[in-house]
């Protein structure tokens, strides 16, 4: 596995939402996200406020040997630096700190991937509160589509999905103010906030002949991650995913439990609008129906992968199983649809998921900021890439505005029939 500087703190491989959440972080940072293991790393992160307090150490020192090249000029930034301190009209109003870290953010989102991103100390604490499923905002995950900020997933019952937001709805706005070429962390930064207060969003959605401003009310948000039901007269159990949190592996235990008590004829898995989390969890959630073989590949080279293969009991392999999908359904989701596909566990019904298939890894620094890089591919077992293409479902049903509206729900009627079907 590819390290970012093997004298720092220890690593925690991510696929990312992001992966990333508006108000929760889950796309927030990249449409979707999935880290390999919960790791002390993550629970150090920003432990404290940020302080943008205090000067800049090291201003005019030499770069390490070898890390610039002969052509470039390191004095530039400084005089960029220094032109700004001694010229901007509004000089009470710079911070050297955010002046620091607005450059190291720069220099990051210039590589052009939106899942390479760097959190300053603030904002890597709001990543450990989102990963624990307590957060202040919206409750919808969002993620750069086409060079378009778009809402991945709002989450259920959250403010988000009350005021009317819906997976795939273009962000024009926040505010009244663009949101051309705005990055992922800077959107977040804009849709948070406390409880109570309201962000406006202009959306844009296939089938509007206009844009228009949506309030929202932000509050706090807890996810509980994975619930479960019996279909009514049908003899169908259902289980819902909505991200693969700390939560995520004790609750989907007691609903496989729950599966094998009532013994029904057939297991709807709903990850639609999971915009992913934990790669373990993903793991192990699609091993109660694969007992033997791949589950993922992290791809870096042509010579370099990691093989990620099933874990759990297979206690699910007999159950026919039928695996709900969107285009809100990104990076961890996909990873367990991808792999039921492949192995022939599971009909796909819905819409082509959002596409999320590279790794990134997570580094924590020392003044608890963090850094986001991506490093690989991930791969589904019979070799598919789907980054930017997403996995097509086996049946594909959409959900009209009017389905919407009249509480319908074509993709679960068209699973309820699959598995009734003798």
């Amino acid at each position: 596995m590819l390290t970012l500087g093997e004298k720092k703190k220890k690593i925690l491989k991510i696929i990312l939402k992001v992966v990333v959440m508006a108000a929760i972080v889950a796309a927030s940072f990249g449409a979707g996200l999935y880290l390999p293991g919960r790791n002390e790393a993550i629970k150090r992160l920003a432990t404290g406020e940020a302080v943008y307090a205090g000067q800049v150490l090291g201003k005019y020192s030499q770069p390490k040997r070898g890390y610039l090249t002969q052509d470039e000029n390191f004095s530039l930034f400084w005089d960029v630096w220094d032109a700004l301190k001694k010229e901007y009209v509004d000089k009470s109003k710079l911070n050297e700190k955010e002046l620091f870290y607005g450059a190291i953010k720069g220099m990051v989102a210039s590589v052009g991937d939106p899942y390479t991103v760097f959190m300053d100390p603030k904002t890597a604490q709001e990543f450990e509160s989102d990963m624990a499923g307590t957060f202040e905002g919206i409750g919808a995950e969002i993620g750069i589509r086409k060079d378009t900020l778009t809402v991945i997933a709002p989450l259920a019952d959250s403010p988000a999905a009350q005021a009317g937001l819906r997976a795939g709805d273009k962000i024009y706005a926040i505010d009244g103010k663009s949101t051309a070429g705005i990055t992922i962390d800077e959107a977040v930064n804009k849709i948070r906030g406390p409880k109570g207060t309201v962000v406006k969003l202009t959306i844009l959605r296939e089938g509007m002949e206009q844009a228009k401003e949506i309030p929202i009310t932000r509050s706090t948000i807890t996810v509980k991650s994975v619930t479960g039901e019996e279909i009514k007269g049908k003899d169908i159990y259902k289980i819902t995913i909505t991200n693969f949190n700390d939560d995520t592996k004790d609750l989907f235990e007691k609903e496989v439990l729950n599966v094998l008590a009532k013994n029904p004829k057939g297991i709807i898995l709903d990850l639609r609008n999971n915009p992913g989390g934990y790669l373990d969890t993903a793991i192990d959630v699609a091993s109660e129906w694969i007992d033997n073989g791949l589950i993922v590949t992290e791809k870096f080279s042509q010579d370099k992968k990691n093989d990620f293969s099933a874990t759990g009991h297979a206690r699910l392999k007999d159950y026919k199983t039928v695996i709900l999908v969107n285009e809100g359904s990104a990076s961890a989701s996909e990873i367990v649809a991808g792999a039921l596909k492949d192995h022939g566990k599971a009909t796909l019904v819905g819409k082509t998921t959002f596409g999320k298939g590279s790794v990134q890894t997570l580094e924590s620094l020392d003044d608890g900021s963090s850094l986001k890089v991506t490093v690989a591919k991930w791969m589904t077992p019979n070799g598919y890439n789907i980054n930017e293409v997403g996995i097509k479902p086996d049946v594909e049903v959409d959900m009209t505005q009017a389905d919407y509206d009249s509480g319908k729900d074509p993709q679960l009627d068209k699973a309820i029939e699959i598995l009734t079907q003798k």
